[in-house]
């Protein structure tokens, strides 16, 4: 017969195997080269919880999720376009939840249902890689504005992302239609298509193009510019003074996860003040109030850059956005892997 002791023994490896059983299947659409950082953090806080990542671009990631409705594969969603969670939770496809920390996130960040359907984490916003060693040899002119894209001198020297496979694609088209309005924005992307060279499946794509010199100009974001001149590349920062789309990653709970507990952990860490100094390194706006990030190579201020977004309008028209998008330019799109 087992003694007492041993049984106790047992009994609390029994338990410690547990423990170390949660694993959490998340879909992310974050840069590849942040998923280490994240993950470590949030397993050195929950040490009974390991985090397996599927990661693709915004597009593809929405896709997923919507063609798996019935029966859904994912636990959480991190770091997804708040516009693609808005077409989630008109799916009923999201568990509301007000994660730990709430209060400290800047109102215009998170769901403002409560409790909300997602929360924001950072901002993420368009901005121009140019490319000043290319820029030189071709005798090309500084671009300012979204509209100086359009001057035949760029022809063949703009890459861009697909908006229907890349969120950073869709907040540009997003934010162009708002501003400029309908009738004026598809004219202005018209003009822009006789330039562009590729439309790629990336947001971040454009801007290691225009790094690597194979085009002088990139359309891509914030984080990623930042982070290309960090690694040498001889590239400029543009950010154009007559706004800037924008889109929030943030975070949600999938209706039908069967790890309910460890997915709520996973959001309430992605609005610690610890997830916010790391986002701080990757991006120029934060949600957690207090938080100030700093980014290098990033000059002028992104946040009174950004345009009046209007979120609902972005996420009910994107399906016909996107179809009246391909129908012009999908034939300059790479093709997907």
């Amino acid at each position: 017969m087992l003694g007492r002791s041993m049984f106790a023994a047992i009994l609390v490896s029994m338990g410690a195997m547990t423990a170390q059983a949660a694993e959490l299947t998340v879909y992310t659409a974050a840069e590849a080269d942040q998923l280490k950082e994240y993950k470590a953090a949030f397993e050195a806080a929950n040490p009974d919880i390991t985090l397996r990542w599927v990661r693709d671009s915004t597009g593809i990631i929405t896709a997923k999720l919507l063609a798996e409705k019935a029966n859904p594969q994912a636990d959480v969603v991190f770091a997804l376009a708040a516009t693609s969670l808005m077409l989630l939770a008109e799916e009923d496809m999201l568990v509301p939840y007000a994660p730990t920390g709430l209060a400290d996130i800047k109102p215009l960040m998170r769901d403002p249902a409560d409790p909300p359907s997602w929360v924001g984490s950072a901002v993420w916003a368009s901005a121009i890689c140019f490319n000043t060693v290319e820029a030189e040899a071709k005798g090309l002119p500084v671009p300012a504005s979204w509209e100086d894209l359009a001057d035949p001198a760029y022809k063949g020297q703009v890459a861009m992302p697909n908006p229907a496979s890349s969120g950073t694609g869709f907040l540009m088209v997003s934010a162009w239609l708002q501003q400029m309005g309908e009738e004026k924005g598809w004219a202005f992307m018209d003009r822009l298509n006789e330039n562009i060279a590729s439309y790629t499946h990336s947001g971040s794509k454009p801007c290691r193009q225009a790094g690597a010199g194979e085009y002088a100009i990139g359309l891509s974001f914030e984080y990623r510019a930042n982070r290309t001149i960090g690694d040498g590349a001889p590239i400029r920062a543009i950010l154009p003074a007559d706004g800037l789309g924008w889109d929030m990653e943030a975070t949600a709970l999938i209706k039908g996860t069967d790890q309910p507990d460890a997915a709520r952990k996973l959001a309430d860490w992605a609005t610690s003040p610890e997830a916010n100094q790391i986002y701080a390194k990757s991006f120029a706006v934060v949600a957690k109030n207090g938080v100030q990030p700093s980014l290098e190579h990033i000059q002028g201020d992104v946040e009174k850059l950004l345009i009046k977004n209007d979120f609902a309008w972005a996420a009910a028209n994107r399906d016909r956005i996107l179809a009246e998008w391909s129908r012009r330019y999908d034939s300059k799109s790479e093709p997907k892997s």
